[in-house]
């Protein structure tokens, strides 16, 4: 009888700690995450290191829509023309 009891609490326990976790794994999911900065795509994009991102170097929504972002037609998108960019239209919750 103490067996049995034992292994029901222990299942309990098991069952517990999981849906704990998997509440907390979709927490996580669900966080939006940042836009990057400038800085930030200077960083990770800049592969000649000129400090200016050309369409060559871009990728994703910014090489897409290159031409609307440089608003200037110079070959590169400057901190204001980034800042400036239309906002990529995404799920809304």
């Amino acid at each position: 009888m103490k067996s049995l009891q034992s292994n029901i609490g222990l299942l309990m326990l098991l069952f517990c700690l999981t849906s704990v976790t998997a509440v907390s794994a979709q927490e996580r999911n669900n966080e939006q995450k940042e836009p990057p900065t400038y800085a930030k795509l200077l960083e990770d994009l800049d592969a000649n290191e000129d400090g200016k991102l050309e369409e060559s170097e871009m990728k994703g929504p910014l090489k897409n829509n290159f031409s609307k972002i440089d608003s200037d037609e110079d070959g590169y998108i400057s901190e204001d023309e980034f800042k400036n960019a239309p906002k990529p239209k995404g799920k809304r919750k």
